[in-house]
Formats: structure tokens, C-alpha cells, sequence
């Protein structure tokens, strides 16, 4: 009778840890501000311990993040406030000022003046 029950609550949680499969979801993300290596790192870096995102990949030769995440847990809009709290655009929205300011030189977008349009 022992083997029996101890049988019996090993089937129900295997069942109830069957029934409890989260949903993902991934998506690339446009990030045209990346312009060096330190760039990938900040950007991968914001995500570290986020909640809910399960991997995040900068890739500078096709400035895009690829981003994966708990669907459960968090959306698209926050993945992409992450990308703009970190200093950088992404898709459509526009980096934070302050955050965008506080990157090194390396890091911000080139200026044009002028004398070096074409």
C-alpha cells in the first residue's frame, strides 16, 4: 500500500508539472544605435535577471537584438523599454535621454554636421 501511494503522488506531479508548461515567445528587435563591441555588452547586460526574459543576443552586423521570454511573465513593450533604459532604440522607440547621455563616446551614434553629409 505504501508503493501504491508513493506511485500515485508521483503521477500527480508529474501531471501538475505537465500542466504548468510555460509559454515563450522571441522576437528581433531593430537596434540601430549599436556601434562597438561595448555596445553587445550593455545591451546583453540589461537583461541580465530580468524577469521573465530567458536569453538576449546583440548582434552588431545586423544591429538587432534577438530577445526570448516568458510570455507569462512580460510582453514585447517592456523588452523594449529594457533596450531604451539601457541608452538605445529599439523598433520604433526612442532611447532614454538620460541613459543615452550617460554612454561613452564610443557608444552614441555619430553626428552628423553639415560639412559631412554628401
Amino acid at each position: 500500500m505504501k508503493y501504491f501511494h508513493l506511485s500515485l503522488l508521483a503521477i500527480l506531479f508529474g501531471l501538475s508539472a505537465f500542466a504548468q508548461q510555460k509559454t515563450t515567445d522571441k522576437a528581433v528587435i531593430k537596434t540601430p544605435g549599436m556601434t562597438c563591441e561595448q555596445c553587445i555588452t550593455r545591451i546583453e547586460k540589461a537583461f541580465f535577471k530580468q524577469y521573465g526574459i530567458i536569453s538576449a543576443k546583440a548582434d552588431l552586423k545586423t544591429k538587432t537584438t534577438t530577445v526570448s521570454w516568458y510570455t507569462d511573465r512580460t510582453n514585447i513593450e517592456e523588452i523594449k523599454v529594457i533596450i531604451n533604459n539601457a541608452g538605445y532604440d529599439a523598433d520604433d522607440e526612442t532611447a532614454d535621454e538620460t541613459a543615452y547621455k550617460r554612454l561613452p563616446a564610443c557608444c552614441k551614434k555619430p553626428v552628423e554636421t553639415p560639412a559631412t553629409k554628401h
